[in-house]
């Protein structure tokens, strides 16, 4: 299926079944891995490809998309290398599998490594589901340039209201961050905590089944 190629991250790939369905790309949590959220990809985006990547980082042990200094800090030099490697999986996966630009589908240090990779790199991602991201990043000082050009790119942030470790305003920073690079962000805060809840499933396989409708329709304007 490969055709020989070696990939930098140990990963699983579930071809499409067709139709509107956007490809996925699936980023687990701290202590996940490749398999962690195919079933998650499933329920959400019923005949979307699956790709799901093992984290490269190991704390204690647990796969993780980047190394972090204490909980909620980050080696942000760490953040930016490990965001260009990924960036750099997709393109080499999307080249094997045949995948137009995948959408990321990204819990807890997953949705913050899929953050991040919006801001640097923002050719690779057609949009993300972020489920209980934190600001992967400092922001920039005004004097530099924004980090992304993300023109209209739509983003999902769901957060939980009782979340011990994703603050409220640290969300909400987030949320801002993406929208003065120019994404089309939807945020929504759920009564929940860290784990997931039905609303947050509920929320995010509209919000897919939305954007599949709308690139459908895009498509068939172009070809009418």
């Amino acid at each position: 299926m490969t055709n020989g190629v070696t990939f930098d991250f140990v990963h699983r790939f579930e071809p499409g079944t067709g139709g509107s369905a956007p490809p996925l790309l699936l980023l687990h949590g701290t202590g996940g891995d490749e398999t962690d959220l195919l079933p998650l990809g499933r329920a959400l985006s019923p005949g979307s490809a699956l790709l799901s990547p093992r984290g490269p980082v190991l704390e204690n042990g647990m796969p993780r998309f980047f190394r972090r200094l204490a909980e909620g800090v980050f080696d942000e030099a760490d953040v930016r290398r490990r965001a260009g490697d990924l960036a750099a999986f997709v393109g080499q996966a999307r080249d094997v599998y045949g995948l137009a630009a995948p959408i990321a589908v990204g819990f807890s240090n997953g949705a913050n490594i899929a953050a991040a990779t919006l801001l640097l790199h923002p050719e690779v991602l057609a949009g993300a589901v972020l489920l209980r991201a934190m600001v992967p990043l400092a922001e920039t000082p005004l004097s530099e340039s924004p980090l992304a050009d993300l023109a209209g790119r739509p983003v999902l942030l769901l957060s939980g209201a009782l979340d011990p470790i994703v603050p409220a305003d640290n969300a909400e920073r987030l949320a801002a961050s993406l929208r003065r690079a120019g994404a089309s962000v939807t945020h929504t805060v759920n009564p929940a905590g860290h784990g997931l809840s039905q609303a947050d499933l509920a929320a995010a396989g509209a919000w897919l089944a939305k954007n599949a409708s709308e690139n459908a329709g895009k498509n068939t304007g172009k070809n009418a």
